[in-house]
């Protein structure tokens, strides 16, 4: 990595840090608000961030309402706007303020862009509202009908002018500032929309925006859907203290939305100042837009109208030169919303999805009866659980599920005894095969030493025991007229573990194909905490959920002990981190390791109710280069050719399947090279602190 561009910043991964300032004001006292705004800007400087947005014609407050029509309030508008653009030169942040400000006979309401001594430009509002308790047309004009590109103000000459205006740093390429005031997001096509289409990612709205009942619902849904048709950033800052009461009251809302989603919200009604400040994904909101041809479609459709913006470029403020991790922490675990109701819903949804794909599976095929294995392990728990449904659904007996525990040379006493108290409990019909008569005749025809006595545990060896298992099912199958329920998860696809052909890959229909390990955790305490089958289940749900994530295909009595699939392909919890951004947004591994780092070296952070204080763990940088290393090259290099033949199962969230059918479609024989050369610019460990 670029040494001007330290691993551990924000800002050398593609975010930005910006704010939303909501200052008190006094009415018609320009020198006083423009005071209250400065110290705004430091703070918001002080904080790291790049941007800060003030409400709309807050240098002058908004309920002017004739007083604007006064040379006196107007010159002092603009007397405070060079103050400020003077005072705040060496101050690193873009400001984006109001005031009105006359052209050419005309007056209009204004979003100023200042940075380093400079009004980089001047957006004017477009839309005028002039109903109920509005009357801005009564002292503004439309921004849109003006044809000056540039306008002089004291001191400042040609500075740009008009509403299709778009900042781009020169530094930070991903970042393209466009403005709307207030009124401009309520109309059916907002300014921004067309904005977006011209490049701009982050949208910035200086409001006004009186409060009534009802109304902060509104808002917050018309910035955060904005937000995300415009695939885009969404910054808006609305009135507070100080505006006047004659008619109206105001509640200081601000909003930081990114690609729909609110990352910050002020407090309404506060009786102070109030800054609040979120990290925006600039390398997301691309990726998206790369990736939904809808959007590129969109700007085809609209290109006389995208040709009519003009690009300003500025320098971005940046602090790179600090130890600056995210605000907060990405998710722990993407695939699992923190919220517990939202995890609740989450879960449902899943469940739902795997039992309505399964149930159209089996009425397809007009069969009656499912086969599924039984190992005791998470997976094979959960897609019993979802058949069990599916029969449940169908009227069907619980009989018609034909499920076989079958133990080898490595099964534990537990999962065997977990198995046959599972399948007991749900009332299935269970039965037990011992596999190893047929492993020990496949490893005498093939030669194997294992047959004559000797200890060698090799993928042979551990394979033989996996194929023997599903090629007994799909038999089975046939005997029993049935459909074989596959069990594999989107974590083992991901990383190519799993028995290729004849082996847990392949079934007549996977239910767990596109749910990732750490989900299928939660589904499990969802099923159990729910209580849905039965007291004597949850029991052994939490039995299962308490033990190791292991293949148990070599025996645990050798030097290595038992074996632990962690061990091998690292944590879940890290590789599902890894494939959650990789599959759903195609980041570079390094700035997966700068979130993983954000999120996981610090044990405090994001603690997660369900999982046992002890298997809280903490990943250190180096921890986290390792296992990504490993992700890269199996996920690229090692398990295509796995993925690029899989039973049909169903699609659960916008994480993405690996389906050669769906969302993932690889070359088997590609290579890993550039990947793992991402990684090279990750640190093997964490230099001191330089704290902002």
């Amino acid at each position: 990595m670029n040494p001007d561009r330290p691993f551990f910043n924000l800002y050398s991964h593609g975010f930005v840090r910006v704010a939303v300032a909501i200052p008190e004001v006094r009415v018609a006292d320009p020198d006083w608000n423009a005071a209250r705004t400065l110290g705004l800007i430091r703070q918001a400087a002080d904080r790291q961030a790049c941007l800060v947005v003030f409400p709309e014609l807050g240098l002058t407050a908004y309920s002017c309402e004739d007083l604007f029509h006064q040379d006196a309030l107007l010159e002092a508008a603009l007397q405070a706007l060079a103050h400020l653009v003077r005072e705040s030169s060496e101050i690193p942040v873009v400001a984006v303020v109001g005031l009105p400000i006359r052209h050419r006979g005309q007056l209009f309401n204004c979003a100023a862009f200042i940075s380093g001594g400079e009004v980089l430009g001047i957006v004017p509002k477009t839309y005028l509202p002039n109903y109920r308790e509005f009357y801005e047309a009564r002292h503004f004009a439309a921004g849109d009908l003006i044809e000056a590109r540039t306008l002089d103000l004291p001191g400042f000459p040609d500075v740009p002018f008009g509403t299709r205006l778009l900042f781009q740093a020169s530094n930070q390429p991903l970042l393209t500032l466009a403005a709307e005031i207030c009124e401009d997001l309520w109309v059916p096509i907002p300014p921004s929309s067309v904005a977006a289409l011209a490049g701009a990612t982050l949208i910035v709205n200086p409001s006004a925006s009186n409060a009534t009942i009802g109304k902060e619902v509104y808002r917050r849904q018309l910035v955060s859907n904005q937000s995300a048709r415009c695939l885009a950033a969404y910054l808006y800052s609305a009135s507070g203290r100080g505006e006047s009461s004659t008619d109206l009251a105001w509640d200081g809302h601000g909003l930081i939305a990114d690609y729909g989603e609110i990352k910050a919200e002020s407090v309404r009604f506060e009786d102070k100042d109030q800054l609040i400040l979120a990290d925006v994904d600039l390398v997301r909101l691309h990726q998206e837009r790369m990736r939904q041809n809808t959007f590129t479609e969109t700007v085809r459709r609209y290109q006389d109208d995208v040709a009519q913006w003009v690009t300003i470029p500025f320098e971005l403020p940046l602090s790179r030169d600090r130890h600056l991790p995210l605000l907060v922490p990405p998710l722990r675990y993407p695939y699992v919303p923190n919220d517990p109701l939202q995890r609740d819903e989450r879960c449902r949804d899943v469940f739902n999805i795997q039992v309505q794909g399964l149930t159209t599976r089996l009425r397809a095929t007009g069969l009656k009866k499912l086969i599924i294995g039984i190992s005791g392990g998470l997976d094979s728990t959960h897609a019993l659980l979802v058949a069990i449904a599916v029969l449940d659904g169908l009227a069907l007996p619980r009989k018609n599920l034909h499920a076989y525990t079958m133990p080898g040379f490595a099964t534990s006493d537990k999962s065997l005894g977990l198995a046959h108290r599972l399948m007991q409990a749900l009332g299935v019909t269970a039965s037990e095969i011992d596999i190893r008569p047929s492993c020990l005749q496949m490893l005498k025809d093939i030669g194997h030493p294992f047959h004559h006595g000797h200890p060698v545990y090799d993928i042979t060896f551990e394979n033989v025991q996996a194929g023997e298992r599903t090629s007994h099912l799909f038999r089975l199958a046939n005997q029993h007229a049935g459909l074989v329920v596959g069990t594999s998860d989107l974590s083992e696809l991901a990383l190519g573990w799993s028995t290729y052909g004849v082996g847990d890959h392949m079934a007549h229909y996977h239910v767990n194909a596109s749910v990732p390990k750490t989900l299928i955790q939660y589904l499990i305490h969802w099923v159990m905490d729910s209580g849905r089958m039965g007291q004597e289940v949850s029991g052994v749900l939490a039995a299962v959920l308490a033990s190791d994530i292991s293949p148990e295909l070599i025996p645990a009595d050798q030097p290595e002990g038992v074996q632990r699939t962690e061990d091998t392909v690292g944590p879940y919890a890290l590789q599902d981190f890894s494939l959650y951004h990789i599959l759903r947004f195609g980041f570079t591994p390094s700035r997966v390791a700068f979130m993983a780092w954000c999120a996981w070296s610090d044990v405090k952070r994001g603690e997660w109710p369900h999982i046992p204080k002890d298997k809280r763990a903490e990943y250190p940088i180096g921890d986290i280069r390792r296992w990504l290393q490993v992700f890269v090259k199996r996920f690229f290099q090692d398990s295509q050719f796995k993925r690029s033949c899989i039973a049909n199962a169903p699609k659960v969230g916008s994480g993405g399947s690996l389906s050669p059918r769906g969302d993932w479609r690889a070359p088997s024989d590609a290579v890993a090279t550039v990947w793992l050369q991402s990684l090279e610019s990750v640190p093997d460990q964490e230099p001191r602190r330089k704290d902002s």
